[in-house]
Parts: C-alpha cells; sequence; structure tokens
C-alpha cells in the first residue's frame, strides 16, 4: 500500500503530507548504493550527534561495501563461479538497501521533529515503519536515552531484513544453505572491521547470521567497540579522513609495507540496482520481540582488537583460495 492509499493519509495535515513527501525522496535519492548509504548515514551522525546508531551504520555500512567489492577482487573470482559471486553481491546489496530505506526514513523524520520542536512520530506508520519504533522513538523524545534509541534500531533493522532477505525462499536455498555460506560463517571470515589511520583493525566475527538474536547481539556488541572511550575518536577520525570507495585499500593503505590494491572500488565495478519494495507487514505485530534483546549483558570472549587476527585469517583464506586452483584441474 503506497502513502496515498492508507485511509488515514486524508486525515494529515498538508505540511505533514509535505514532510512525508520529502522523506520519501530524499530516502531514495540517498539510497543508491552502498557508497551514498555510507555517506549519508555519516553526514546524518555528524549533524546529529545524539543519533549514535548512524555512526554504527556507516561503519557497518563501509563493511558491506568491502564485502561486495572482495567478490570481484583479487582472490574470491579464483574461488567462486561468477552466478554465485552475483547472489551474494545481490543479497548484501538487497539487505543494505531494506535496511537504509525503513532507517533514514526514521532519522529523517527526527530531523522534522526538531526542526518543528514538536515529535512526529505518528508519520512512521506512513513509511513503512513498525510499530515498534514509534513507541521507541517516543520514549528517546522524552528522556533523551539515546543508548537505548542505539539498541532499539538495532534490534529493528535485524527484524525488517529477517524474513525478505534471511528468511526469503530464493536467498535461503541459493545463499544462505549453501555450503559457501556455512564454511564462511563456520569460520569466522566474515568480520565487521573497524579501521584506524595507524594501520590497526578493531571489531568483531560475525557468524551465526541466520540467527536474529545473534545478529542484534553482533550489533549491540559492534557498537559497544565502536564507542568506546579509547578507540571512539580513532575510528571518527578514519572515517572522516577516508573516502569510501568500498575497496579494502581504504584502510589497507594505512598498513606498513604498501600493501598493494587487490579489490576493486564499487563504482566501477557494479551497476546501480533497481529496488522494488514489497509490502511486508510489521514485523513487531506478528512476531513481537523478546525482552533479552535488550538486555545490556554482551559476550566479549574475543578481543576487539584485530589486527593480527586479521592478517592471519586473510593469509589462510588465500591459502585456502590457492590450494583448490592447485587441484582443480584445467
Amino acid at each position: 500500500m503506497s502513502i496515498t492509499q492508507n485511509p488515514q493519509f486524508q486525515q494529515l495535515t498538508d505540511h505533514e503530507a509535505e514532510v512525508l513527501r520529502k522523506i520519501r525522496q530524499e530516502t531514495h535519492d540517498k539510497n543508491l548504493d552502498n557508497i551514498s548509504r555510507t555517506r549519508a548515514y555519516l553526514d546524518f551522525y555528524l549533524d546529529y550527534p545524539e543519533m549514535i546508531w548512524s555512526f554504527l551504520a556507516s561503519m557497518v555500512s563501509r563493511n558491506g561495501g568491502y564485502n561486495m567489492c572482495d567478490l570481484e577482487g583479487e582472490w574470491f573470482p579464483k574461488f567462486l563461479d561468477p552466478p554465485i559471486r552475483q547472489r551474494l553481491f545481490l543479497t548484501y546489496e538487497r539487505a543494505n538497501w531494506l535496511i537504509f530505506r525503513d532507517a533514514y526514513s526514521q532519522l529523517l523524520l527526527y530531523s522534522y521533529s526538531t526542526k518543528k520542536s514538536s515529535p512526529m512520530f505518528h508519520l512512521l506508520k506512513f513509511l513503512d515503519v513498525s510499530s515498534f519504533m514509534e513507541k521507541e522513538w517516543q520514549m528517546f523524545w522524552e528522556h533523551g536515552d539515546k543508548k537505548r534509541l542505539l539498541t532499539a534500531l538495532i534490534i529493528n533493522e535485524q527484524n525488517v531484513i529477517h524474513n525478505p532477505v534471511i528468511k526469503h525462499p530464493v536467498y535461503k536455498k541459493r545463499v544462505f544453505n549453501t555450503l559457501i555460506f556455512s564454511f564462511e560463517d563456520y569460520l569466522h571470515f566474515s568480520t565487521v572491521l573497524f579501521p584506524t589511520c595507524e594501520g590497526e583493525l578493531y571489531g568483531a566475527s560475525v557468524n551465526g547470521f541466520k540467527s536474529v538474536s545473534k545478529r542484534i547481539n553482533i550489533g549491540k556488541r559492534l557498537a559497544s567497540i565502536l564507542f568506546d572511550n579509547r578507540y571512539y575518536s580513532l575510528f571518527l577520525e578514519f572515517a572522516m579522513h577516508t573516502e569510501h570507495t568500498a575497496s579494502r585499500h581504504d584502510y589497507e593503505q594505512y598498513f606498513p609495507g604498501n600493501k598493494k590494491r587487490d579489490t576493486p572500488f564499487l563504482r566501477s565495478t557494479y551497476p546501480i540496482i533497481q529496488h522494488h519494495f514489497h509490502e511486508q507487514g510489521d514485523w513487531y505485530k506478528e512476531r513481537g520481540y523478546h525482552k533479552k534483546w535488550f538486555s545490556q549483558e554482551l559476550n566479549h570472549r574475543h578481543p576487539a582488537h584485530l589486527t593480527g587476527w586479521y592478517k592471519k585469517k586473510q593469509k589462510q583464506l588465500h591459502a585456502l583460495i590457492s590450494l583448490k586452483e592447485l587441484f582443480t584441474p584445467e
């Protein structure tokens, strides 16, 4: 159902209808590709520093771009056939497009609310946003608990992609239930990295991706690392001074030894994908949520400093790919 087809739309004021139109348009324009999303999230955080989720989203979006460009870099084409690489790219792209469409419209509505000095969160329903977030935004407006809002947005985004991507029959069969995905998941080759201009890497490896609770937990763990007082200024410096091209060279350029670039730039590799939104319903009304998702307890079994670990994992991955090449007949 489009905005104008909603029966309640006719009851909106002209100003409210115009705000919704502008939000839809700006969200659409900035949802072009991974580069534009990453920039939009960071810009919004710089304008509204209380919106800490937006900085987290920007840094995680960088990693989404790295994963996309890996698929057409020096190594992955030796290991994965073109149809598999294309499916993986489209999976990353679809998930990130859906999250941005949902979350960035919320951020913009918050921006309009601050300009008006009056909450406008009753309009979220016209932006296909869950009723779960309407309550959370209202609570934030009244109490200003930015950490709770951060967690709420993490919970929401992972539920937003759960049915249309993770549980979608096509993605489920052709991506998430494949041997290559299970292999990467099990060996923790998928890692969200927060780089610094000193060439150090922090972050957490991602596994158990098919579980919404595990994805929420990793989101909270990543947030705790990103906003750790010991590292936050280093991550912000990197984000401010390093153009996002989606090549891993964005941060590998800071490694000692002048590492050569072995992954391409996103915009010279992939076309713009035209997405279509399919009505999903309200995940909160359909599935509800678990109170444990708001729990402050985090599993910190693994260290956040990953420079040595990452370089070792890259060598392992390259060795496995070279081994496969060696035993693959011409």
